[in-house]
């Protein structure tokens, strides 16, 4: 058996299962429960210093995180 022939093979087996278990994992991991307190910090994230910029203590503190 050629290299190319073993290796469309493995492709289209272990691997297929291999990287449909990986997508499962991260959509899991994703939608975890209590992951949505840590999806809605990062989203407001941007908006935290819309009315003055940050001040020294802010930049420490998000540091700390």
């Amino acid at each position: 058996m050629d290299t190319y022939s073993l290796l469309r093979e493995f492709a289209d087996s272990w691997m297929l299962l291999f990287l449909t278990l990986v997508f499962t994992a991260v959509i899991v991991w994703a939608f975890r429960p209590g992951s949505r307190k840590v999806h809605d910090e990062i989203a407001s994230s941007i908006f935290r210093n819309d009315d003055k910029p940050a001040s020294a203590a802010d930049r420490s503190e998000e540091a700390r995180r």
